[in-house]
């Protein structure tokens, strides 16, 4: 296996659109319905995946539904690395279908040969299903449509669009890390996940810092365990913000910090520390740092005031709507 570490009024059905601007075809819109849940066949077998914002770049299955279908891991093997803690993926590609678009698609679900290895195996490093929800998850990538628009909530009044880049994770891989859009704080990218599936709103350790520094953020309170992705919780505790961050739309005035995830959160100032001296020294030693690692993950706890997300692939934006 090759194991490569990635850095992370509604419809109640799938509509697919297509509509003629001014002589011209736009990209077909695939509307996806308040749950996520939308019907697809792998090697012409019926399945039912949740179209997930977050979800990394592929089409992710249970352990039941690989089993269930008789597949078989390739050469390609995947390791989604999450705060040191692996979820490793067994891949292969099959044919799809969605509605009338057939393709072939890149399918992970939970790799039992790296456990297999004996006492060279590492035990943060296991098999571990993306998410238990139908048959499995699918992010907008993997859509063949130009356009996708996930429907969160019902519309309400004074809601506003934002149109933010999109980017993928960075690097030779960067495709199966996941669609983000990107913000710049302090003159540094970084990468941002819309998660309505996680209830808290996050940010890695480094990420964090260049957010204190920028916002005036201060940590309060315990360190508390927090669901990432694939299962795996990781320590969280509370910063506020003096300056809200804007992300499109929304607002942050706190998110919970990753403290040792992708760096470390030791130089943000606790809320209740004493001002420091002015005559006093102080020397804050500046580590490498690579951006395509930083993730901020917008959670339920602020995508809950917003009725849609669309990715928009042409255009290479990603359209957010709150209120």
């Amino acid at each position: 296996m090759i194991a490569n570490i990635l850095r992370t009024g509604v419809a109640a059905s799938v509509l697919v659109s297509s509509v003629a601007l001014a002589g011209d075809t736009a990209p077909a819109i695939r509307d996806v319905p308040v749950g996520g849940m939308i019907a697809a066949t792998i090697d012409g077998k019926p399945v039912t995946l949740r179209v997930d914002p977050a979800a990394p770049g592929l089409v992710f299955v249970t352990t039941a539904v690989a089993e269930r279908l008789a597949l078989k891991g390739g050469a390609l093997g995947l390791g989604y690395s999450v705060g040191g803690q692996g979820a490793m993926q067994a891949t292969t590609v099959r044919p799809m279908t969605f509605g009338i678009d057939a393709v072939k698609r890149r399918i992970g679900f939970p790799s039992r040969k790296h456990e297999a290895k004996g006492k060279a195996a590492d035990p943060r490093w296991v098999g571990r299903p993306y998410a238990d929800v139908g048959d499995g998850s699918i992010g907008p990538a993997s859509l063949p449509e130009p356009v996708v628009r996930i429907l969160l909530n019902a519309p309400r009044a004074g809601e506003r669009t934002v149109a933010l880049p999109m980017v993928d994770g960075g690097g030779l891989l960067g495709k199966l890390s996941g669609t983000f859009a990107q913000i710049t704080i302090g003159g540094q990218p970084i990468r941002v996940r819309f998660d309505p599936y996680h209830p808290s709103t996050t940010v890695t350790a480094n990420a964090a810092t260049l957010i204190a520094q920028a916002q005036r953020g201060t940590l309060a309170g315990l360190t508390a365990p927090v669901e990432i992705a694939f299962g795996i919780a990781r320590p969280v505790r509370t910063m506020t913000l003096a300056t809200p961050l804007l992300v499109g739309p929304l607002a942050l005035s706190s998110l919970g910090v990753r403290t040792t995830d992708v760096g470390s959160a030791a130089g943000i100032p606790e809320a209740d520390a004493p001002p420091p001296d002015p005559d006093e020294i102080v020397v804050i030693a500046k580590g490498k740092r690579d951006a395509n690692r930083d993730r901020l993950t917008i959670g339920a706890d602020l995508l809950d005031r917003c009725s849609a997300i669309v990715f928009d692939k042409p255009a290479k934006q990603i359209r957010l709507t709150c209120g």
